[in-house]
């Protein structure tokens, strides 16, 4: 499944989910007509945290972590797409 189809899945606002037995409040905001997209999901009662920018350009799709791996957005997307689709 293509990278921002799995963004996607991500409700626009504020949501929670749990993964991984850890629960999360997840934010996303949509700018620039949807071509650039910021996520941030913060552990409840913990300190783990994803961050992260994607951008739609001309020159195709870019993800940026912000200091974090590229695999721990990866895998957050994974499991968040198959919570979302339920």
């Amino acid at each position: 499944m293509d990278l921002y189809k799995k963004i996607e899945k991500i409700p626009i606002g504020a949501s929670e989910i749990q993964i991984d037995g850890k629960k999360y409040l997840v934010s996303r905001k949509d700018f620039n007509q949807g071509k650039s997209t910021k996520v941030y999901a913060e552990e409840l009662g913990g300190s783990d945290f994803i961050s992260f920018n994607f951008y739609k350009t001309a020159k195709g799709d870019r993800l940026k972590p912000c200091e974090m791996p590229v695999q721990k957005v990866l895998d957050f997307l994974q499991a968040a797409m198959e919570i979302y689709q339920r």
